[in-house]
């Protein structure tokens, strides 16, 4: 496992919970509007930054009774050896455990799901299937079908999930949620109903790794609004966060 960081305290990235949220180091996409791209290019990673899992565990351990959950991050956290050695040492301490994960690493994500060690994914949904290049800089065999097989898999399991996207204009916007809603339904009608939410996220224009992006304008709340009820006919928790 590659730490970069962890947030000691969070009520926003578990849903419900207060968390700890560990930052893993590095990740297979190269989306422009990522802003932790000091953990996801290779070439700006500090690896003498790194946090060891015992400094993580320790802390963990001190806080039994007033953290509900760990949230694990990225980066992609799926490419890490070790992922799932280290939930089990969090969960023997009785925490539950949130991946947040493109998808993208169907093996990594199908042994999770068969252990049965995980109690909530949240899965980015980046934008329509015909863009997805824009965000791994190259085509990679079979992405959009692993991507599938991870969401219709989670959405069979006991596990909670969730399907997010972060609108950035040129990247995602208004028909492209059409698209996106049509490529869930086709790989499984059923999907939205299981959702435990959908998240709409706004775009912040900071910190990008594609330099220039952080000059974008978000989108308003109106439109936010517009896209978000496009969902809501298909999933009945659509939240919007800004």
């Amino acid at each position: 496992m590659f730490i970069g960081g962890f947030q000691k305290f969070t009520m926003l990235d578990y849903p419900g919970k207060i968390a700890t949220t560990v930052f893993t180091m590095g990740c297979n996409f190269r989306c422009p509007f990522c802003h932790n791209s000091d953990i996801v290019d290779p070439k700006l990673i500090d690896y003498d930054s790194e946090i060891k899992e015992e400094e993580i565990l320790k802390f963990l351990k001190s806080r039994k009774g007033d953290l509900d959950g760990v949230c694990i991050t990225g980066g992609e956290p799926t490419l890490q050896l070790g992922l799932r050695e280290f939930i089990e040492k969090i969960k023997k301490m009785g925490f539950l455990v949130k991946i947040d994960t493109n998808g993208s690493y169907f093996y990594a994500v199908s042994s999770l799901i068969d252990s049965g060690l995980v109690d909530y994914w949240a899965i980015d949904i980046k934008t329509v299937p015909k863009k997805y290049k824009i965000m791994t800089k190259k085509d990679k065999d079979n992405l959009i079908g692993n991507i599938e097989n991870s969401i219709k898999s989670i959405s069979n399991s006991k596990s909670e999930l969730e399907l997010r996207t972060t609108i950035v204009p040129g990247y995602v916007n208004e028909e492209d949620i059409d698209g996106i809603i049509n490529w869930i339904n086709s790989i499984d009608k059923k999907i939205f109903s299981k959702l435990y939410r959908y998240s709409v996220q706004n775009f912040r224009p900071e910190k990008t790794l594609a330099v220039g992006l952080e000059k974008l304008n978000s989108y308003s709340t109106e439109t936010l609004e517009i896209m978000a009820e496009k969902i809501r006919q298909h999933c009945k928790n659509v939240v919007i966060s800004e």
